[in-house]
């Protein structure tokens, strides 16, 4: 019997971008997957089996059931499903196995523990996935368009708000990041888009990576909106992060934006295929202190530009190339932010 080493997932395709990558197939609860050579094979439940038969672009579907029937008799129901697994393994000749980093560790100690040869991926699981194709770019452009129409909708509620004091005022009511952060999740959802976790932070919250923000909306002082919301058709994000002010803007926050700007254009005249990610992050940083604005550490708390550059955007909101320090290089095909 001539066995041959495969790659094997468990995971839910809600949440593993690799699995629904390889599958094309949302299912809420987790599931088997295996490709070996150039065939893609799922094991899942009964109740999932005559949608991904008509839904996911995958060689077979099989159910635990049909292995099921073929268990001995005095097994342990809480043992079932690793025995199904087994015996869908052996079924395909299958004994070397590569998994992802966030395999399950049990279920891999009991594999070993029956024979087989297990190796976990040391860098993306599908590296190929990282490289779009003109469908998937289309798919990022679908997101980039509905983000835009969303951050568009935001900036007329800022255009209309008031100033009253040290509040934004819209339409009668005291303008808060709790209220423009749901209009903006409401709007993409109307679009068919998932937004989770928008940022919409003011003032000193705004020097706070990824701080949703709260409270009142203040004029005069940076509003910070990041809006990265997700397809829930195709499962593609977007990413779009924009700094404004309702009011008047400092001569600091002007000097800051400036130095920002220049920063970014200088990333995107580096932009090719070949490129360090590090190389284009050390040029931003370099941008930035000669611009006044120095990273260093203070009282054991580091400041200054603390965030990387960029990263890679698809399937998942942070991938690789990741644009900071580190060895990834962009390759024709990469979509990333800046």
């Amino acid at each position: 019997m001539r066995y041959q080493k495969a790659k094997l997932i468990f995971d839910t395709s809600l949440s593993n971008a690799d699995l629904y990558w390889a599958t094309h197939f949302f299912a809420p609860d987790p599931f088997y997957f295996v490709q070996k050579g150039g065939r893609k094979i799922l094991l899942l439940s009964d109740l999932e089996y005559g949608r991904a038969k008509n839904e996911a672009q995958v060689s077979q579907v099989r159910t635990q059931s049909f292995y099921k029937s073929r268990l001995k008799k005095n097994r342990r129901p809480e043992n079932y499903p690793f025995d199904i697994l087994v015996l869908f393994l052996r079924d395909l000749k299958i004994r070397s196995l590569v998994v992802p980093a966030n395999f399950p560790f049990k279920t891999a100690l009991d594999l070993k523990r029956c024979g087989f040869s297990l190796t976990s991926s040391a860098g993306p699981f599908f590296p190929q996935r990282l490289i779009k194709t003109p469908a998937e770019k289309k798919e990022i452009q679908k997101s980039l368009r509905a983000v835009s129409q969303s951050f568009g909708k935001a900036m007329d509620i800022l255009r209309k708000s008031r100033i009253r004091g040290h509040s934004l005022y819209f339409q009668g009511q005291r303008l808060t990041s709790e209220y423009l952060r749901g209009h903006i999740e409401q709007d993409l959802l109307s679009q068919g888009y998932t937004a989770e976790h928008t940022i919409v932070a003011c003032g000193k919250q705004t020097a706070d990576p990824h701080c949703v923000g709260s409270g009142p909306l203040r004029p005069h002082q940076p509003i910070i909106i990041d809006i990265f919301p997700r397809s829930r058709k195709s499962g593609y994000y977007a990413d779009m992060t924009r700094t404004v002010v309702k009011g008047r803007a400092s001569p600091a926050l002007k000097k800051m934006y400036l130095a920002v700007l220049r920063s970014q254009r200088e990333a995107m005249g580096q932009i090719r295929a070949g490129v360090r990610g590090s190389k284009i992050h050390h040029t931003v940083c370099q941008t930035l202190e000669t611009c006044g604005f120095k990273t260093n550490n203070k009282k054991g708390l580091p400041q200054g530009f603390i965030h990387s550059t960029g990263h890679g955007l698809g399937l998942e909101i942070h991938e690789p190339p990741r644009l900071g320090p580190g060895p990834d290089r962009l390759q024709k095909g990469h979509v990333i932010t800046i």
